[in-house]
């Protein structure tokens, strides 16, 4: 019987893919067989995550790409075409979050930085946009090809504090529901459009916000947990199979669907 979660030799580009949860799938998505493109902004850090994945095999390469520069996102296209001759994957893992798009604790809504938020839509949403419209060029030549965008919790409810970041994935939201009816109605259903929506997980970047130095829950971090039914943040790995779920066989009648990964946090009432 056909193995319908084998994605052995699947071309799978991934932007943000020196972060915490992009990358960490993008090695394990090479360790199931898969030829993976790191992706990231720095080329530094790019020859370091890719000189790490060299130890897993010799199905990956990397490059430089900055994901809202349109002639960048075109040459690396132009690359990944050249090196594999096809792209079967796309994994939009680039994004992020600024302090002056963040509501602080003791600041209201009317302390935003329009500057700092619209970067933070820029990041995310075109961030997310302009890759989609550069690589499924080669899914609408082949006829075939998936996209995996990551959303977030903040999406769907009024999240306190990250108003520029839960607006943008809101919109990713959208941008998946109607990029997977469009690629399905023009070119066919072997291509599809989702989203992971992650729950909380420890990065670099929230780590301070929700855990102290002992190791203790912060304030917001145990009001996260009360708010997830599982009682703990997520681990890394924990995203890797929902993952490898929307871009194999196994999913090949799901699209335009954005799945939480959450512990409950999505379906919790708190009482």
């Amino acid at each position: 019987m056909k193995n319908l979660f084998d994605i052995n030799d699947k071309v799978i580009a991934v932007t943000g893919a020196v972060g915490v949860l992009a990358g960490g799938t993008a090695k394990y998505l090479q360790q199931q067989g898969a030829f993976v493109v790191y992706l990231d902004l720095f080329q530094d850090k790019v020859d370091e995550t890719v000189a790490d994945a060299k130890a897993i095999s010799d199905k990956c390469c990397g490059f430089a790409c900055n994901v809202l520069d349109q002639a960048a996102l075109d040459e690396v296209y132009d690359k990944i075409m050249a090196t594999c001759g096809r792209i079967d994957v796309l994994i939009n893992g680039a994004g992020g979050n600024m302090p002056g798009a963040t509501i602080g604790p003791d600041q209201d809504v009317f302390d935003l930085k329009m500057e700092d938020y619209s970067k933070v839509l820029d990041l995310n949403l075109k961030g997310t946009v302009m890759p989609t419209m550069t690589f499924a060029k080669a899914f609408k030549a082949q006829g075939s090809g998936c996209v995996v965008n990551f959303s977030s919790m903040s999406a769907p409810q009024a999240l306190t504090r990250v108003l520029g970041y839960s607006n943008a994935k809101a919109a990713i939201d959208n941008f998946t529901r109607w990029m997977a009816t469009e690629m399905a109605l023009k070119y066919g259903d072997k291509i599809r459009v989702n989203a992971i929506a992650p729950g909380f997980f420890i990065s670099h970047q929230n780590r301070a916000l929700l855990t102290n130095e002992d190791g203790s829950f912060t304030e917001r971090g145990q009001q996260v947990i009360n708010n997830t039914p599982f009682r703990r943040f997520g681990e890394q790995e924990e995203v890797y199979g929902t993952i490898h779920y929307l871009i194999s066989d196994a999913a090949s009648f799901v699209t335009g669907t954005v799945a939480p990964v959450d512990g409950g946090f999505s379906c919790f009432s708190g009482v």
